[in-house]
């Protein structure tokens, strides 16, 4: 019992020596990520890594960075983490929501050690804070001009796992298609991958066998957009979390950008002046981590007049993607009347909104 009371207050006494250290700033800080994919995948991890590179730029030799590529998430993140905290990173960004459980069991390891993790929820040590961005925002925007350009009045929608942030950028892009058509039809199918083109463009075909000329995506790479080129102006779609701009000639129309560069410079900034403190962050349109990418000329001038009108709307606060009346998939009432969404009941989405046919998947 002794034994334990002194490893227990050699633990504290640690824990409080870094929270003075971080307090007093630092004269250098080892920034580093763990990315699920490939920094050229073009698109999720591509953004996650430019960010990385903006710190890098910010800060110059007061930073060293350092990344890991396509780190499945589950046991094999948290031996990477382990490693990077005994490595000397001050800090550690784990970028995909997989890696919420492995983040919080390394922090409880290393309390010295910031841990940053995009997309979750838990927070279970001092030294863990969350950070996201909302997506759905974006959605609204690529909703309005699906519903407005589909031709076949059917639209697809490419999910990665059925978590909240998937299950509420489906609701929104097919509330807002609905909004602009009432006749729109929406089909998802499920890639159970981040990232796997060719699993990816095999869901693009399936949706296009389907009779879907719109396709939105919450997958990593281009493969989507690039089965749509096949078809010859039949298909369009949208650049999903970078630009994709490749695809400006051809079926892209628009896109969502994530910019978290923001976010990781002020974050890196935070503990070279000492101002760092645990955060939950949840950014989308006004704070500039979810962009809209340029609205193509393939897109009619008045839909692109009522889809930027939306942005700046949603960019204002005078306009929430999730207003009522919406009522759930089964009828029940789930928004009244103007009420706008709280942010628990969104990063709790488990369900579909009212419209949508098929399951989500468990």
């Amino acid at each position: 019992m002794k034994r334990r009371n002194l490893l227990a207050t050699a633990a504290m006494g640690l824990l409080l020596a870094s929270g003075g250290a971080f307090a007093q700033g630092m004269d250098k800080v080892k920034a580093c990520f763990v990315y699920v994919g490939p920094i050229g995948d073009g698109g999720w991890t591509f953004q996650h890594h430019q960010g990385a590179l903006a710190v890098q730029e910010a800060y110059g030799d007061k930073v060293e960075i350092q990344y890991q590529e396509n780190v499945p998430e589950g046991a094999d993140a948290e031996r990477v983490l382990t490693q990077m905290a005994l490595g000397g990173c001050n800090i550690i960004f784990t970028t995909s929501f997989g890696y919420m459980d492995p983040t919080n069991a390394v922090a409880a390891k290393f309390p010295d050690v910031k841990f940053e993790h995009a997309t979750g929820f838990k927070r279970e040590h001092p030294n863990v804070s969350t950070y996201n961005a909302r997506f759905y925002e974006g959605r609204a925007i690529q909703g309005h001009i699906a519903g407005k350009m589909t031709k076949s009045n059917k639209i697809g929608y490419i999910g990665s796992f059925p978590i909240p942030e998937v299950v509420m950028g489906i609701n929104s892009y097919y509330l807002h298609a609905k909004k602009a058509n009432p006749n729109v039809e929406l089909s998802v199918v499920w890639a159970f991958t981040w990232f796997d083109p060719a699993k990816e463009a095999d869901a693009a075909k399936a949706l296009i066998d389907q009779g879907v000329d719109v396709i939105a995506s919450h997958t990593d790479s281009t493969a989507p957009l690039a089965e749509a080129a096949k078809t010859n102006g039949a298909v369009i779609g949208f650049g999903q979390a970078s630009d994709m701009a490749e695809y400006k000639d051809g079926p892209r129309v628009s896109s969502i950008i994530d910019n978290w560069a923001p976010y990781y410079v002020k974050r890196v900034g935070a503990l070279l002046d000492g101002t760092y403190a645990q955060q939950d962050a949840w950014e989308g349109i006004a704070g500039g981590e979810v962009e809209i990418g340029e609205i193509t000329a393939a897109v009619p001038a008045e839909v692109k007049a009522e889809a930027e009108a939306l942005r700046d709307a949603i960019a204002a606060g005078t306009y929430h993607p999730f207003t009522g009346p919406i009522n759930k998939q089964d009828g029940s009432p789930w928004l009244a009347e103007g009420a706008t969404a709280p942010d628990g009941d969104l990063l709790g989405m488990n369900f579909y909104v009212e419209g949508i046919v098929g399951d989500i998947p468990q």
